[in-house]
């Protein structure tokens, strides 16, 4: 009897091993398509995304990438990457050909791809990040996190819906949770930062930081023909007004990243269970960029103007 129960967990788990990352969806997004791509080595996270003859994403490591990634204080001072869930692997993974992440589940079809998976934790039991230890005592986490990213969603040829539950399992205690929704490693090439301004439509440059602000921000190549930006009507997190888009360059290793973040700060405890955001991902170039975040931001005015009517 034993020997078939075991028999069957080794089946069971053998299925879970099987499920393939490997995936791409495609777009027209005016001159170009938009082709997003998902390999087995990052369990379902993004691996590249190109549009108009370019790359958009650095995929060196198992830390880059299109992808989400969230931390916790674990009920004691919070420290960044110490208890870390990250889509696409762990730090050890480096630039190996296999996730630490496990992924449940992918589907691909059309404009739309959907993907399921147990994140593994950013640092494994026993590793250091900037001299502080790792807080986790396994390699795999019990979050869970569900991506759909859809291309040219409300009929918007240059915007990619982001929606991300992230799932907090009962049998943890934090009291501070930090959701990096969707961040983007980008080429060094994409060395011009921007801010915009959804009140004004004003775009304006943005300093290295590093570090998060208010406004939407937009990383493009220095002749604009090639941009890549975030938003999301949802920012910014009660009690962190002044954060939820961050700006990052990493001269060493040459590569830059941008992020949305969310926050969850409890004095007694952050609830278990699913938290769910949308960002939107604006590709194409900088023109196309700022007139999509402009019409976005119109529609949610207008849908939230006829709300209060109602």
């Amino acid at each position: 009897m034993r020997e078939l129960v075991w028999l069957l967990f080794l089946a069971v788990a053998s299925l879970e091993a099987a499920v393939s990352g490997d995936a791409q969806i495609r777009a027209q997004a005016g001159p170009s398509e938009i082709v997003i791509t998902t390999t087995s080595r990052l369990a379902g996270a993004i691996h590249s995304l190109k549009w108009n003859g370019r790359e958009f994403i650095d995929s060196t490591d198992h830390g880059r990438q299109l992808q989400s990634a969230s931390n916790f204080d674990a009920g004691s001072r919070f420290v960044p990457e110490t208890f870390n869930p990250t889509e696409a692997g762990s730090r050890f993974d480096g630039a190996g050909p296999k996730s630490s992440s496990v992924l449940l589940e992918l589907t691909a079809k059309g404009r739309v791809l959907s993907t399921q998976s147990q994140m593994a934790f950013w640092l494994k039991p026993g590793e250091k990040s900037f001299g502080n230890p790792a807080k986790n005592t396994t390699i795999v986490s019990k979050h869970l996190l569900k991506k759909t990213v859809t291309l040219g969603v409300h009929g918007l040829p240059h915007a990619i819906g982001y929606d991300v539950t992230f799932t907090i399992p009962k049998t943890e205690h934090h009291r501070y949770a930090q959701f990096e929704v969707v961040t983007g490693y980008m080429p060094r090439g994409f060395s011009k930062f921007w801010s915009f301004d959804l009140t004004t439509n004003k775009l304006s440059p943005l300093s290295d930081g590093p570090g998060e602000q208010s406004r939407p921000v937009i990383f493009s190549t220095p002749d604009a023909k090639h941009a890549m930006g975030v938003w999301s009507a949802q920012q910014p997190s009660k009690g962190f007004e002044q954060a939820g888009y961050g700006r990052f360059r990493f001269k060493a290793e040459q590569v830059v990243k941008w992020n949305c973040v969310f926050r969850e700060q409890h004095e007694k405890r952050v609830p278990a269970g699913d938290y769910a955001y949308r960002c939107y991902v604006l590709v194409g170039s900088l023109k196309n960029v700022t007139e999509t975040m402009t019409a976005l931001h119109q529609r949610y005015n207008v849908s939230y103007q006829d709300k209060r009517c109602k």
